[in-house]
Parts: structure tokens; sequence; C-alpha cells
């Protein structure tokens, strides 16, 4: 018998191929991820609730089991924004504009922060997995291929997410955690 299909909201084709190498390394995950490209809202508010909120309205626009994801990049400067508004952040400003941001700062730290909410189906009440890595706000450097990537540099290395190969930023990220923690939860569900 197959695995089951699980629907990832994402029309992120990076997000995506993510978490599918990420998943791919356990043999124990019970599902089959397939992305859905879902027109839902681009909801406000804290991370918790926007990623369960966002999971109420994917499982009933999909009509099964779903799981959506928040990423966030917090500048602890600036008491977590722009957090959940990144996306918004980075299109208006860009990366140097970022920058700027915390530049009259002495403290550049901050935190990627993922949140994923997994939901059974319309009705399920959504389970939410977070994960969080710390690091520091840079000059780009490195590829400029996905997001904010070139601006991060996690705690430890001497690289920013954009620099480090695929393999080792998915054994560190913010999205390895919290898709690490899906995968235990369903993997236990089974």
């Amino acid at each position: 018998m197959g695995k089951k299909r699980l629907v990832f909201c994402t029309g992120n084709q990076n997000k995506l191929k993510e978490v599918r190498q990420i998943l791919a390394a356990e043999s124990d995950f019970p599902y089959e991820i397939e992305a859905l490209s879902v027109d839902l809202p681009e909801l406000q508010g804290e991370p918790d609730d926007i990623a369960a909120e966002k999971c109420r309205l994917a499982a009933k626009e999909v009509g099964g089991p779903v799981i959506v994801e928040d990423t966030c990049l917090c500048f602890n400067a600036l008491k977590g924004l722009p957090g959940p508004y990144i996306k918004w952040f980075l299109k208006k400003l860009g990366h140097e504009g970022l920058n700027k941001l915390v530049e009259p700062y002495e403290d550049k730290t901050g935190y990627a922060l993922c949140t994923f909410g997994f939901s059974s189906g319309p009705g399920s009440e959504p389970k939410i997995f977070k994960g969080m890595t710390d690091g520091t706000i840079v000059p780009a450097r490195g590829p400029n291929d996905f997001g904010w990537d070139p601006i991060f540099e996690p705690t430890g290395y001497d690289k920013t997410y954009a620099e480090l190969d695929k393999d080792t930023k998915n054994k560190i990220s913010h999205r390895y955690k919290a898709v690490e923690a899906l995968r235990q939860y369903l993997a236990a569900k089974e």
C-alpha cells in the first residue's frame, strides 16, 4: 500500500524542495508530499495564530490533510519585527533596506522562525510545530535566489544561509527544526 497524500499549501518551489529534501532523509515519514498553490489571505498577528488560521482555511479548501508554513525573520533590536511580515519588508526594502533597519542599533542579532501547521482535514484543530535558529543580520552575501537567506548568518557559522551548501542548511535551519517536529508527530501517529 502506498503512502497517504499530504498537501503542502505553498506556491514557493524553494520551500517545497527544502521540505521534500528534509523529509526524504527519513524513511518513516508516512505521507507523500504534494504541493498545491492555494490562494490564502495574508493574515496578521502572532506566528502561531497566523499558521493555525492558514491551516484551517487550507484544510477547508483542500478537503483533507494539509500542512502550511509561515516563516519569520525577527530582529532582536526591533523586538521581533519584521517577523511574519518579512516577505513584504523584503519586497519593499530589499536586502540593503533590511540591513538599514538595524544599522542604528548595536545589536544586529536576530532569529529565523518557521511555524508549520498541520490539519488532518476540515474541522480538525491544527497542530503547530516551530523551529528557530539564532543568527546575525549581515550585509547580503551569496546567491540571491531564496528570500532573505543572503542576510542571515546562523550562529556558529561564518556563512549566510545563502552561502551554505543545501545539506548543511537543511540540517540546521529553522525550517528543518519545524519539519522534524512535524515528522516526528506524524510518524508517531501512524
